[in-house]
């Protein structure tokens, strides 16, 4: 049989459904060789220029709706709510589509099974976390300085590695870490001298790389549940946020600030809010196949370098 051919039908198949349709690797009968080492680099490189371009689209939207003066919108759990029951629609919505044939064929069939989803609930905690305390770093912070604020992932990852896996690195990956702290300190030095310093959105940004860390290691620890599907994991995470964000919603008093907030009937504003919701819908789902593709260290010094884009687009603008 001729070697497996890397089309985006393959990888789009492989990816929802998660299981041994990999493009990449040869069908049965093929001798179990591994594809070509340039064709699984394109495939990781294919899925990281997804990750950047998502992440960054993510970045600015999210700015607008969290610290627009023109919507004084304060209520960063209701935008993350609504943008985690978007994607858990979205995900529903196209696996019952996909019974239909084109343009979504392959999609493999969703329904809510509370075993699986008790198994997913760490992971989603983790989730809440992380897109909250993102979010509020955003709200806090300017986009030049936000991925300075959050740059400590790969930190925590090497850190957490070590206590939660018991894997060793290398003293060149520590001295790595080294120069992350100090760029770090660097960059809060900095931002104190412009006078724009936010301990608080300092605080939030270490609080999400922590959780972004955690995210990583625990998504790639969670795939087997959902028989390594990014899909499945993808709407089993968003209904379980949206079932955790209520409370919390609740106790916040974000309500309340929802009832006066004087653009809710707004065309424009739910448009915005729904883009959001569809760029949230996709960053994550790239994360977790940027995840399954690489691993937890490798996505997070991926997030760290796309990083490098939103900061300097976001000192020219801002």
């Amino acid at each position: 049989m001729s070697r497996a051919q890397l089309t985006r039908t393959g990888i789009l198949r492989m990816a929802l459904g998660g299981g041994g349709g990999d493009p990449l690797v040869p069908a049965e009968g093929g001798g179990g060789r591994r594809a070509p080492f340039l064709l699984r680099a394109l495939r990781i490189a294919v899925v990281v220029c997804l990750y950047w371009f998502t992440s960054i689209a993510m970045v600015f939207l999210n700015k607008y709706l969290l610290d627009s003066p023109s919507l004084r919108l304060d209520a960063p759990l209701f935008v993350t709510f609504f943008q985690c029951a978007l994607t858990a629609a979205l995900c529903l919505g196209l696996s019952l589509g996909a019974a239909c044939g084109p343009p979504c064929p392959g999609l493999p069939a969703l329904r809510l099974d509370p075993k699986v989803s008790r198994s997913v609930l760490p992971l989603s905690a983790i989730f809440i976390g992380m897109v909250t305390s993102n979010n509020l770093c955003l709200k806090h912070v300017g986009v030049a300085f936000y991925n300075v604020g959050r740059s400590l992932t790969t930190v925590f990852n090497v850190l957490l590695s070590y206590l939660l896996l018991k894997q060793t690195t290398s003293l060149y990956a520590l001295l790595a870490c080294g120069v992350i702290i100090g760029g770090f300190w660097l960059g809060v030095d900095q931002e104190g001298a412009e006078g724009t310093l936010s301990w608080t959105g300092i605080f939030f940004g270490i609080l999400a790389s922590l959780c972004v860390s955690l995210n990583a290691i625990y998504t790639k620890k969670v795939l087997p549940v959902v028989d390594g599907s990014i899909w499945r994991l993808t709407f089993y995470n968003n209904v379980n946020a949206c079932v955790l964000f209520f409370p919390l919603m609740m106790l916040l008093g974000e309500f309340r600030t929802l009832y006066h907030f004087d653009k809710l009937g707004s065309p424009s504003f739910w448009g915005m809010m729904t883009l959001g919701g569809v760029f949230g819908f996709a960053i994550g789902y790239v994360t977790g196949l940027q995840i399954k593709f690489t691993s937890p260290l490798t996505h997070n010094v991926s997030g760290d370098s796309q990083g490098l884009c939103p900061n300097s687009v976001g000192c020219y603008l801002l």
